[in-house]
């Protein structure tokens, strides 16, 4: 009898175990400082630390399982990942299935853009005659213009090629995540300063969400913590400067750049 009764709590324990631990499908690949996964493939970065700080708010375990971008989606529908991030209502619509997708409140914001040379910096976009972009990705606000080849796009493998290209000239600008594209500027190539964000050009603004399909019920909890740890969630937002200056004059710039400048309004305002 006592076998039995200890083989019962055992059984439920590990069902209570395996019902608080759920699998996140997260892109494989460098996207710092938003996310990223290192040669052992851990997960990194400001998605990592966020989804980490709610699985212990939560009392579960989140397990991370690294994908391809394309293989993100069937993996969710499939039921292979029970959470996708990042993801947005907006994203590849054509991929979705009948499944009905629920989505979080917004997580982060984002903005991707053109980076030119300095010395092209307020040019108007009839001087935009080639754009760097990365396979996979679209350049928002540019669609018409690429079709009519107005402008012509130039592919890259990946973003540190495509920075290359537009340092060699082969392109006038190149079109990715504002945040990601500096942050490799500035702490990976550390070139600060040799491509800047134009925010007079075409842009898109947007957020960065988590998804599930089977999960519905649970994303009220992930909204709430964002509200309740409000606090934590911007500290780890500056930690990792994902939304650094994002929706003022100074979003990507450097932040000596962006002190210089507010010290400079300060004395013209006295």
């Amino acid at each position: 009898m006592k076998q039995i009764f200890a083989a019962c709590l055992l059984f439920a324990w590990t069902a209570q175990a395996t019902a608080q631990t759920y699998v996140v499908g997260v892109e494989q690949g460098n996207f710092l400082p938003h996310y990223g996964v290192d040669e052992q493939g851990q997960y990194n970065g400001f998605a990592r630390e966020l989804l980490d700080l709610f699985a212990e708010h939560a009392g579960v375990t989140f397990i991370y399982k690294p994908l391809p971008v394309d293989e993100l989606m069937p993996a969710l529908v499939e039921g292979e990942v029970d959470f996708k991030y990042p993801d947005h209502p907006d994203w590849a619509r054509s991929a979705k299935t009948e499944d009905r997708i629920s989505y979080s409140r917004p997580v982060v914001e984002y903005v991707d853009g053109v980076l030119v040379s300095p010395r092209r910096l307020g040019l108007d976009g009839d001087h935009l005659k080639r754009i760097g972009l990365v396979d996979g990705w679209t350049a928002r606000g540019y669609e018409e213009k690429i079709e009519a080849s107005q402008i012509l796009p130039v592919p890259s493998d990946s973003l540190p090629e495509m920075i290359h290209q537009a340092l060699l000239k082969n392109s006038d600008g190149a079109y990715y995540n504002v945040v990601v594209a500096l942050h490799h500027i500035n702490n990976v190539r550390v070139r600060p300063g040799v491509l800047v964000f134009d925010p007079n050009l075409p842009h898109t603004r947007s957020s960065y969400r988590l998804s599930t399909i089977r999960h519905g019920d649970f994303l009220p909890r992930f909204d709430s913590f964002l509200d309740d740890r409000h606090e934590q969630v911007a500290a780890i937002k500056a930690k990792h400067r994902v939304e650094a200056n994002i929706g003022t004059e100074y979003f990507g710039m450097e932040q000596w750049k962006v002190d210089f400048l507010k010290r400079q309004k300060a004395r013209n305002a006295q």
